[in-house]
């Protein structure tokens, strides 16, 4: 597998940054999440990080998850860097 680059590092920082935000805001631990989507406990914290590249099913998850629009998680993410 390819290592992911800069640029694409900054893609996933900044999806990082609104699932933390979004969960913080709900009150959710990042292990509550994680069983409510069903992944692995450390998944959440691997994105919240951009230690892993999301798939778009995962991203969904979070999404659902989180019981927000799958919107709020990637509009307008290339400005926020």
């Amino acid at each position: 597998m390819k290592p992911i680059d800069n640029y694409d590092k900054q893609y996933l920082l900044a999806l990082g940054k609104r699932i933390k935000f979004f969960r913080e805001e709900k009150g959710v631990s990042q292990e509550q999440l994680a069983a409510i989507c069903n992944v692995h406990r450390t998944y959440i914290g691997m994105l919240e990080r951009a230690e892993r590249n999301a798939t778009i099913i995962s991203i969904i998850k979070v999404a659902k998850g989180l019981n927000i629009p799958l919107v709020k998680l990637l509009e307008n993410l290339e400005n926020e860097y």
